[in-house]
């Protein structure tokens, strides 16, 4: 076979069972009907069909953004890399997709519009489907189809479901944060009573693809490394000044990421374990920095007594530790510094506008603590 063909046929592939998994996902999520559940049917996979195909787009969209891009320099690119999941609780059917460069991008105003691309096209489509869910939402009783427990409290409901409200045993209640642009976005509704709670965001398959493609963006916008917001930032500023900027923004993240997560009241025997093992992963995050390991050990443990001095004064605040896997991630194989460009040259003025617009994008759609669970015990045997 020819290699080109095997390769898109390849390509193809990982897009068809990508679409396969997160439409099975969408089934999970928005409806509750498991593949896993002997009773699923082609009827619960069509379901999770508004999910998968808006929450698809947005990512097509987005990689093909950077793909179309490099095309344009002429610098030689591959098809998206779909990344699938298989179903399962707290998956959302995909990783995500890649492209390849398949040489290195030597100018800095062409490594800053391949990067910038991409967010910004898929951040326009998530926009749009935001907005079509916001105004087209269905009436504020639509939710009790799947709570039909909570139709006894009327609209009133989230007064007596919702932690810090008893939940009954055997419960998993999950809410989703929400950005500064999600909020700002809920007014677009004609009936305010019909906005979902952010308890049940996940029942509504466009709104809840839109959300999830905000936090990507977001994520994908952080100022560190190779992300996108990496090359960004690279093009505005510059290597050296890059490098102090994205190291300060990474020491911040991981450290908000790890506030709480040592608890100063456990007991001695655990912390007694806990605490190396932590200060452990917190130097595996700050190797990202490329510096000495006797700096990487000190800046890991400065991270870790502020944590654990902060946590000890505010019992009550917590960061999101959600967060730490993915810092691991960023210092182990993204890294922190952008590697320098062999031409350097200043940005245009619009360029630089558009570079700052998608930082300020960055700002209101991250969300600091995304996914939040809240989990009762079920009863033990013999329990009443």
């Amino acid at each position: 076979m020819n290699p080109r063909v095997k390769q898109v046929l390849i390509h193809i592939g990982l897009f068809a069972v990508t679409f396969v998994t997160t439409t099975l996902a969408g089934a999970e999520w928005v409806y509750s009907r498991s593949v896993f559940d002997p009773t699923f049917s082609w009827h619960d996979f069509a379901l999770g069909l508004p999910y998968s195909v808006a929450f698809l787009s947005i990512l097509t969209v987005h990689e093909f953004g950077h793909y179309f891009t490099a095309l344009y320099y002429r610098v030689r690119v591959t098809l998206p890399y779909y990344i699938p999941l298989p179903p399962g609780f707290m998956l959302f059917g995909t990783l995500g997709a890649l492209i390849r460069l398949k040489e290195r991008v030597r100018s800095t105003k062409v490594n800053f519009d391949i990067g910038i691309a991409g967010p910004l096209a898929g951040f326009i489509l998530a926009v749009g489907i935001l907005a079509y869910g916001f105004t087209h939402l269905p009436p504020a009783e639509y939710v009790f189809q799947f709570h039909p427990d909570y139709e006894k409290y009327g609209l009133d409901y989230a007064n007596h479901v919702y932690p810090p409200a008893p939940m009954p045993p055997g419960v998993i209640d999950i809410k989703l944060g929400k950005s500064l642009l999600y909020s700002w976005m809920e007014r677009l509704a004609d009936d305010p009573r019909a906005v979902p709670n952010p308890h049940e965001i996940i029942h509504y398959p466009l709104l809840f693809a839109g959300y999830l493609a905000l936090v990507f963006t977001s994520i994908n916008l952080l100022p560190i490394g190779q992300l996108d917001g990496g090359h960004v930032l690279y093009g505005l500023i510059g290597h050296r000044r890059h490098r102090l900027v994205a190291s300060i923004i990474f020491g911040l993240f991981i450290f908000y990421a790890g506030l709480g997560y040592i608890n100063p009241a456990s007991p001695g025997d655990q912390l007694f374990w806990e605490i190396p093992l932590f200060i452990g992963f917190l130097y595996l995050c700050f190797t990202g920095l490329r510096l000495h390991w006797q700096n990487t050990l000190m800046i890991a443990l400065a991270v870790f007594t502020a944590q654990y001095v902060l946590a000890t004064a505010f019992p009550g605040i917590k960061g999101y530790s959600g967060w730490l896997f993915f810092g691991l991630l960023l210092g182990r194989f993204v890294g922190v510094p952008h590697p320098p460009a062999e031409v350097e040259e200043k940005l245009s003025l619009g360029r630089q506008i558009l570079g700052w617009l998608a930082l300020v994008i960055l700002l209101i759609t991250f969300v600091p603590n995304p996914i939040e669970i809240f989990e009762t015990l079920p009863p033990t045997d013999g329990a009443p």
